[in-house]
């Protein structure tokens, strides 16, 4: 452990010599009024410490032992501390990418429960946990600590008063949904502040929610709102990943969306939309993260336990399955990992209020180890659960493993993309022929793909 010879200033107290043993629940970092708990699930490492930092995020003050593990969840109680304290992880274990583990100890680790991130991300090559430039690319260590380069947490207040919010329940045969881009709504707005653009407070304003109602629109569907990371190979080039498909923290809005850096802008967004009669939906990306392949960066997940968190080839597991096209894929059959979108979905639900979410590559999702499943245990969780079962469920029934295609046999509950009418509206247009029984089809609900197990059109 090392020890600060300042005062922080989101502490109480003095800082004890060592962490008071904690809860295994909830994970993650929780203010009790007292303290902050801290725990994150890991079955696979020896040892991990929480490291404080101060306010920027640039300088690493102490370093602590969580005590205890408790059904292979590490936790570890810092009395004193309150909202504020910026802090990440260091995981210990083996370094063996050909039996799937990946721990390395000189890279900071994101909580994968992390509410609020600071600082800003920085390419190097320090953020990987192999050589970058050695022949035995992954299967070499890098010993160079990550934390420079790497934003860090925010432990967090989730106060806010929704007594009086009221989230407008439109029926789906009511429902016509905008699916637009925080950043993007707003950017090229003059009559809006230059420092709000691109932001939550944007969406605040009158102008965006009356061109809804002018629309006649009752659900705004963000594109993704998580926290992402910007690509190496599109830094490199002056480009970002303007999407934001390439996520690194499911509990965390992007920084660059929120102009007050503060939560309750996203918060506040919400309940005008509602106050409008607008439900809010996010476009969620649970299928993969930003650690790539086996030569992507070590920024959480892959560091904390890198054989539970992935899908990895049997037999093979220095690779990962990768039924995303993006290099990995979440596996979602671990009951830990289950739990953690689970826990993401409410946490934006309870915490934002958010009236729905659409799923990115939702086959990938549902899939278990035979492959795609409508009754896996995504899908039942889902289902089962008396908040998230009364959320809109959009699913993306594609993505490109095999029998990638699975529009029209996800379960009740969830409402599917359909691409069919997308192309049958597209050939119509254009004029090709024989096309009108196929578009009243569409128009009608595309009733031989969707009518069964009592769905509504």
């Amino acid at each position: 452990m090392q020890r600060a010879s300042v005062f922080l200033p989101f502490f109480s107290s003095r800082l004890p010599d060592k962490l008071l043993p904690g809860a295994p629940y909830p994970l993650g970092a929780n203010w009790d009024g007292l303290g902050v708990n801290f725990a994150v699930f890991s079955s696979n490492a020896h040892r991990i410490e929480v490291c404080l930092f101060d306010s920027t995020g640039r300088k690493e003050l102490m370093r602590f032992d969580l005590p205890e593990c408790a059904d292979e969840v590490w936790h570890g109680y810092l009395p004193g501390a309150h909202p504020g304290t910026v802090y990440g992880f260091r995981a210990h274990g083996p370094y063996q990418p050909q039996h799937g583990h990946r721990f390395n100890p000189h890279k900071l680790l994101l909580d994968p429960y992390a509410k609020k991130l600071v600082g800003p991300w920085r390419w190097s090559d320090a953020l990987f946990g192999y050589h970058v430039h050695s022949n035995r690319l992954d299967m070499s260590m890098d010993r160079r600590d990550s934390a420079p380069p790497m934003p860090k947490c925010i432990v967090t207040d989730d106060a806010f008063d929704w007594s009086r919010d009221v989230r407008p329940n439109v029926p789906w045969g009511k429902s016509i949904i905008y699916e637009t881009h925080v950043r993007g709504a707003s950017m090229m707005r003059n009559d809006i502040r230059q420092h709000e653009r691109g932001s939550f407070a944007a969406l605040s304003s009158p102008w965006f929610i009356e061109h809804l109602q002018k629309l006649g629109i009752t659900a705004v569907e963000f594109l993704p709102v998580h926290a992402f990371l910007n690509d190496r190979f599109l830094v490199e080039r002056g480009l970002r990943n303007y999407w934001g498909y390439n996520t690194p923290a499911f509990f965390a809005p992007e920084p660059s969306y929120l102009s007050t850096h503060r939560l309750n802008e996203m918060r506040i967004a919400v309940r005008q939309l509602h106050a409008a009669g607008i439900e809010v939906i996010l476009d969620v990306v649970y299928n993969h993260t930003c650690e790539g392949n086996e030569l992507g960066p070590t920024v959480s997940w892959r560091g904390l336990d890198n054989a539970s968190y992935y899908r990895l080839i049997s037999g093979d597991e220095r690779h990962y399955i990768n039924e995303t096209g993006c290099g990995n894929t979440v596996n979602l059959s671990h009951p830990r990992v289950l739990q953690m979108v689970m826990d993401s979905l409410r946490y934006w639900c309870t915490a934002f209020n958010i009236d729905g979410f659409r799923f990115d590559l939702g086959v990938t999702l549902g899939r278990e180890g035979h492959g795609f499943d409508p009754g896996s245990g995504f899908f039942d969780a889902i289902r089962q659960d008396p908040i998230l079962s009364t959320r809109k469920l959009i699913s993306e029934p594609w993505d490109i493993g095999p029998d990638g295609y699975q529009v029209g046999n996800h379960p009740p509950g969830f409402a599917e993309w359909n691409d069919k009418y997308r192309d049958g509206v597209r050939r119509f247009w254009r004029g090709d022929s024989g096309m009108r029984p196929d578009l009243a089809a569409r128009l009608t609900g595309s009733a031989e793909l969707f009518n069964r197990r009592f769905k509504k059109p």
